[in-house]
């Protein structure tokens, strides 16, 4: 409530305000209160044709007359008329019952939309159904409801019939529009999620492509400047690293490894710092990612779209002569590259209008991927999920252990079908396009379904464990490590193999590790080196002393020569003492003298088979001597 003061401020302001406008705008129409008109109209304009268009045709009204004519003709000629209406078995839009008197009646959505025009046009009606459960197409015409439309053996055709190029030249579609009927595919559910696997999930493809690349590049780049900053600046300090250091740098980087390059030019700091810094990142967003990705992941289901049925040859099934079929043998209709799918026997139509057997034998049995449309897959899927609710009440995965699509297969707009030149489309189709408009057909339609998804893609269970599947990387990264390193040995221990012999043929053709006979005794580095690893190694270190080790030295550098009397006996007695022999057969000579790169040697042949080399010239004799002696 306003104060005084306040009351009073607004006197004052009023004193200023304009006086009010009472006029009335131009051309205003008044009316009495019986209705008749005050205001004079212009001379060329009637209250009567008031609001109408001057440049109306003037055989609007006559036509609009005309037409309400008819139509009250045609509703006083239905009253009391009795229609025959064909319909299919395809619950829950249409289907039928027999009562124990033997009648046959019409249910589900299309006769609950009959039984409201038999209520307003006062009319009876008898249900009639196709020999074969199909809708029918030129190539497949015969017991069908569309033959029985075409021949006027019906009046209407009630069921929800998609609109089919072919079907034109038999029948005359409603030109109300009940619904765009969609056709989804159901499957088994995975165990896991088709969307890849776990190790690769935070990042999209092209991102894994742009990092593969990069770590392809930086290594090369980073050598490439380097190599560039020393030839401009002339640093001696600064050493260029080969590209092998650089590519490993890069590598190691990546895994979260240290690197023993030490770079001191600040440019090499800041080409090395940068890179460091882009992989702290990138493993940071990718450590990140994935933990959501491995305890909140979306489901995602192999087949998703027609196309994953074309591309990976899924057998899948579908009602025999419904829209799917037609869909796909028809040339220029949308699923017409499935075409070749029912020559291989990939796509399967099954007459069964039980969809809860289709689901159980195909589905469950057999891994199909079934198509229906959407209320007759949410109706069975629902009563389904009651079902095994009752048995489990506690484990999501029993109560769904199917999964829906969530593209569709096939869009369709669906409409009643009449005979060509019937005119209860006229009478018909306004009514049908109000319950359109109105929302009454989709409410129908989904009626008997709960406001809550049922058995959705993603079950949203907040309790995630880690499954083999979001390891299988893990698992073909490290057989893959381990059969990249197999073959490397596999080539290292080839290579070696065919160096050895390469080597040991090389020894052979310049006369090194002959016998006095002309025969080789030095085995190659191959089986040098299985001796060594059977013998545990009887090599020693070039400088190395053997003293006080148990090991088996030459005869003196001076016994070799000596050749006194007696000396020969002597020499022979130490030489098999300590397992040499010097010469053979009794003889004078005590080896095999061979020029060896420009040196002279004494070949001597250890019990063994290998060779011993004694060197002649005196500095080399020395050395020779002092190895064993000191």
């Amino acid at each position: 409530m306003a104060t005084g003061i306040e009351l009073l401020v607004a006197a004052a302001l009023c004193l200023a305000c304009p006086p009010m406008n009472d006029t009335l705008p131009e051309g205003l129409i008044l009316l009495n209160e019986d209705g008749s008109a005050i205001t004079e109209m212009p001379i060329d304009v009637e209250v009567a044709n008031a609001g109408l268009d001057a440049d109306a045709p003037v055989e609007t009204l006559e036509t609009l007359r005309n037409k309400r004519e008819k139509l009250r003709n045609m509703k006083e000629w239905m009253n009391g008329q009795h229609l025959r209406i064909a319909t299919l078995e395809d619950y829950p839009l249409s289907y039928t019952e027999i009562l124990e008197n033997g009648t046959r009646i019409g249910r589900g959505v299309s006769f609950q939309v009959i039984d409201f025009l038999q209520e307003k046009f006062n009319f009876t009606y008898e249900v009639v159904v196709p020999q074969d459960n199909i809708i029918g197409s030129t190539m497949d015409l015969d017991r069908s409801l569309i033959e029985m439309v075409n021949n006027s053996q019906v009046d209407l055709a009630a069921a929800f019939i998609p609109l089919l190029s072919e079907q034109r030249t038999f029948v005359f579609y409603s030109s109300t529009i009940l619904d765009e009927g969609e056709w989804i595919m159901v499957m088994r559910r995975p165990r896991e999620s088709a969307g890849g696997s776990g190790l690769l999930a935070p990042f999209e493809f092209w991102v894994w492509i742009l990092i593969f690349v990069s770590l392809l590049a930086v290594g090369p780049i980073i050598y490439m400047l380097i190599i560039i900053r020393n030839r401009l600046t002339g640093d001696a300090v600064q050493q260029p690293y080969s590209l092998g250091h650089c590519a490993w740098f890069v590598y190691g980087a990546l895994m979260k490894q240290g690197s023993t390059l030490s770079p001191i030019a600040d440019s090499t700091r800041l080409l090395f710092a940068t890179w460091w810094i882009f992989i702290t990142i990138l493993t940071s967003f990718y450590t990140a990612n994935l933990t959501a990705f491995l305890t909140l992941s979306k489901f995602t289901l192999p087949y998703n779209t027609v196309n994953d049925i074309l591309t990976k040859n899924k057998h899948f099934v579908s009602m025999r002569g419904g829209g799917v079929e037609y869909a796909m043998r028809t040339a220029n209709e949308s699923l017409s590259m499935l075409n070749r799918m029912i020559q291989n026997n990939y796509a399967v139509f099954t007459e069964a209008s039980n969809d809860t057997y289709n689901l159980q034998n195909y589905v469950e049995r057999n891994g199909y991927v079934f198509v229906r449309d959407r209320p007759a897959i949410s109706i069975m899927l629902y009563r389904d999920y009651l079902f095994r609710k009752s048995v489990s009440a506690d484990d999501e995965k029993i109560h769904c252990p199917f999964a829906m699509a969530k593209e569709p297969f096939l869009r369709k707009k669906r409409t009643f079908a009449y005979p060509i030149g019937s005119n209860l489309s006229e009478l018909f189709d306004p009514e049908l396009l109000n319950l359109v408009e109105s929302g009454i057909i989709k409410h129908l339609s989904a009626r008997e379904l709960p406001s809550a998804e049922i058995c959705p893609q993603d079950l949203g269970s907040t309790e995630r464990q880690l499954r083999n599947g979001d390891l299988m990387m893990t698992y073909y990264i490290m057989l893959t490590g381990f059969a990249t390193a197999l073959a490397v040995f596999t080539t290292e221990v080839l290579f070696r193999y065919i160096n050895g012999r390469r080597e040991a043929n090389k020894w052979a053709r310049h006369g090194i590790g002959r016998t006095p006979n002309g025969q080789s005794v030095k085995p190659s580095r191959w089986l040098r080196g299985l001796r060594h690893l059977q013998s545990g190694g009887d090599k020693q270190l070039l400088g190395k002393s053997t003293h006080g080790e148990n090991v088996t030295p030459p005869p003196p550098y001076q016994s070799i020569f000596n050749y006194h009397a007696g000396g020969e006996q002597q020499q022979l007695r130490y030489g098999k003492r300590h397992g040499l022999v010097l010469g053979g057969n009794g003889q004078q000579g005590t080896g095999v003298r061979r020029l060896i790169n420009g040196r002279d040697y004494i070949v001597f042949r250890n019990s063994n088979g290998q060779s011993q080399l004694v060197p002649t010239r005196s500095p080399s004799a020395a050395l020779f001597q002092y190895t064993y002696t000191e």
